[in-house]
């Protein structure tokens, strides 16, 4: 039978007619194609972690107040109570366990908050406060005041660090104005290069000035110090916390790109330069009060994207908490190790930092 003949084609065009089997592969991409068109959902509810969140913070604070090297039970706490009189007990509570631990709470949210609203605006996961030269530039403004001025107010003091961490801040982002945006890690290369220029140049004057000690205190962060009346300009920074959270969808907003801000009428201008400002005056503040503490503003925000993603409405309560978490465990793992002796916060958070640095730089990108 020729191929061409009448029943031949028939037989061709009944064959045709029918649905060919899909193959494997075509199957895994169709499979895949269903599931990604369905709506994504976080697999844990954002008030769930917050909850788990505060629990875990609540028994850090508890542990925070009850370690230490003076002597301390809770039932004095409980019998200066219901005598309604100071004991020893109360007494420390009051002048040293609860400054301390409000301090650490404090700074913890502070630096998080921070690190997260400088990697909103730069638009780069990779960046915090210590790496655009925020810190650095807070520890040479005081330093410099401390020696031209050294009987000048606190304010003073915390006023001329945050001039000089804005002023770093906009160096910095003069620096990187001709970086590619899709070359993500030469930003923060650029940031550590700037800032240990910047921190060799404190170094040299205080080395020329005999200052050096003094300038240790500022480089390492540490709360062994504080006390009630040492640490309430911190709440300057709770303040400012607050203000980030009103503002947190302007930040999205600029985060998502210039055309995007331009077409829904936000000033990019504006809310980079207010996001630079806070990003630097919690830097001084938390730089006069207790010192440098770095990796907090990196580690905290990128664990929180992974889990609960970008949007700061939903994500800055968890980036709070989950900052003043890990630096009460810091510190409580720098009282505990050598104690009576302490290991300064920056020490330990340093080195549990570098690590989780390590794991998101090598970690694979979680699926869409």
């Amino acid at each position: 039978m020729s191929l061409f003949s009448p029943r031949a084609q028939a037989s061709v065009k009944s064959s045709s007619a029918l649905p060919a089997a899909p193959s494997s592969w075509q199957q895994r991409a169709n499979s895949g194609s269903r599931v990604s068109t369905k709506p994504h959902r976080a697999a844990i509810p954002p008030w769930l972690i917050n909850t788990a969140s505060l629990m875990i913070m609540g028994l850090l604070v508890v542990l925070s107040l009850s370690i230490g090297v003076a002597d301390f039970s809770w039932s004095g706490i409980l019998q200066s109570l219901i005598s309604q009189s100071a004991n020893s007990d109360s007494s420390l509570m009051l002048v040293s366990r609860i400054p301390r631990t409000v301090a650490i709470i404090l700074t913890g949210v502070a630096m998080a908050v921070a690190g997260m609203i400088i990697q909103v605006v730069l638009k780069n996961r990779f960046v915090e406060p210590s790496m655009v030269g925020a810190t650095q530039s807070a520890a040479l403004g005081l330093l410099v005041v401390s020696l031209l001025f050294p009987a000048s107010a606190l304010l003073v003091k915390m006023g001329v660090a945050t001039i000089a961490a804005v002023g770093g801040m906009t160096l910095f982002m003069l620096l990187i104005h001709r970086v590619p945006p899709t070359d993500f890690l030469m930003i923060p290369l650029i940031g550590i290069v700037f800032g240990g220029i910047i921190e060799a140049v404190t170094t040299f004057i205080a080395y020329q000035t005999e200052s050096l000690q003094m300038l240790s205190v500022w480089q390492f962060g540490d709360f062994s110090s504080v006390l009630a009346g040492r640490y309430e300009l911190l709440w300057l920074t709770g303040g400012l916390c607050v203000l980030a959270y009103i503002i947190a969808d302007k930040l999205t907003i600029v985060g998502l790109g210039d055309n995007i801000a331009l077409n829904l009428g936000i000033s990019k201008q504006q809310v980079t330069w207010l996001g630079v400002g806070m990003v630097a005056m919690m830097s001084a503040v938390v730089v006069v009060t207790v010192g440098m503490i770095p990796f907090i503003g990196l580690v905290v925000p990128n664990i929180v994207s992974r889990i609960m993603g970008d949007k700061l409405r939903r994500s800055l309560p968890a980036v709070a908490l989950l900052g003043a978490s890990a630096v009460l465990l810091c510190d409580i793992i720098g009282r505990s190790i050598r104690y009576p002796f302490e290991v300064p916060v920056a020490t330990v958070f340093g080195v549990v930092g570098t690590v989780l640095f390590l794991w998101l730089l090598l970690r694979a990108p979680a699926e869409q």
